[in-house]
């Protein structure tokens, strides 16, 4: 049959061909999927021990305006922990992760404030024993003499346990090259890192640019620091959504043509000092200006009387002094 396989109609006096019979069997599922997927239905209708957490941190997590990207990876990790609860539970591997972070941005727009919100899910969710936060820059790092400042180091690295060392300007550390005790600060703190490892966050934080230089003139630091974060300026309208906010949670309101005026002023400072602009920390300033500016027109204006509620709440064009003063 020349090794051909023919289909025959049946008849009794021809010899029978062989036949050669092909099963295609379905892929058969994992062993383990049918207790498996029982035991996880019924595990489906528990609820997620830490769902409730996760959403008082999302409420504070949502009042802050725009930083999308940041918390989308607070979920991340919130998620990620909450599985390795699970996989605790179910008896699989569940290794620790690293969480030290670097973020970059100018000056307010939010990084030590995501900061505390960080150190308060860790704390939480059962990573930093305490969730502290110790905020410190290059002067509380560095010492005078040789050998200083790795005590200095020590200590704050000390102070930070069970929670995060939040070190601001951290590129400052590297600016005075080789001889610099700056240097002595970082390699105390890669070896704290070995050391203490898991028992507290380090977070750098500064300028975009500058955080970029620093990490690149220590081959071993991007490495140790997996999550790193950029921290974006606020748009015109976003400063106007954190400026309302501010009085708002103060009991005062703005007057729409005090509004039109603090958005142009932003615009032009926007423009003219694009590297010196603060975002949200030029705004508070000047909403705590125009509340000390609005109670100098009110005790002038009544002064034999207490002025209306409304009054007491309203921030007018004049109570904004916008000048550089």
């Amino acid at each position: 049959m020349s090794g051909r396989v023919m289909a025959r109609s049946g008849s009794s006096e021809e010899r029978p061909s062989r036949q050669i019979n092909v099963i295609l069997r379905s892929a058969e599922p994992p062993v383990v999927s049918q207790s498996y997927g029982e035991s996880e239905a019924a595990a489906g209708t528990k609820s997620l021990p830490h769902q409730g957490l996760f959403a008082d941190l999302q409420k504070e997590m949502n009042g802050l305006v725009g930083l999308e990207h940041v918390k989308e990876l607070m979920y991340e990790i919130f998620a990620l922990l909450q599985i390795a609860a699970m996989r605790s539970e179910a008896g699989l591997l569940s290794g620790a992760q690293v969480y030290h972070m670097v973020f970059k941005g100018n000056p307010g727009t939010g990084k030590t404030t995501v900061a505390r919100i960080v150190a308060k899910m860790f704390q939480k969710m059962g990573v930093l024993s305490k969730g502290h936060l110790i905020e410190v820059e290059r002067a509380d790092l560095v010492g005078e003499y040789i050998g200083h400042t790795a005590q200095k180091t020590r200590d704050l690295v000390k102070k930070a346990l069970g929670g995060i060392l939040f070190i601001d300007e951290a590129y400052s550390l590297a600016r005075g090259g080789e001889k610099d005790f700056g240097k002595e600060a970082i390699d105390t703190l890669v070896k704290a890192m070995e050391d203490q490892k898991n028992q507290f966050i380090l977070i750098l934080a500064g300028y975009s640019e500058e955080m970029d230089f620093f990490l690149a003139t220590n081959p071993g630091l991007p490495s140790r620091f997996p999550i790193q974060l950029d921290f974006p300026d606020y748009t015109i309208d976003q400063l106007i959504q954190i400026a309302e906010g501010m009085v708002k949670e103060r009991d005062y309101i703005l007057m729409p043509q005090a509004i039109l005026k603090l958005q142009q002023h932003l615009l032009r400072e926007k423009c003219e000092s694009e590297h010196l602009f603060s975002n949200a920390r030029h705004v508070r300033n000047i909403i705590e200006r125009s509340i000390r500016q609005q109670a100098v027109r009110l005790l002038s204006q009544y002064t034999s009387g207490s002025p209306g509620k409304l009054e007491l709440m309203t921030i007018r064009t004049e109570d904004l002094k916008l000048d550089k003063k």
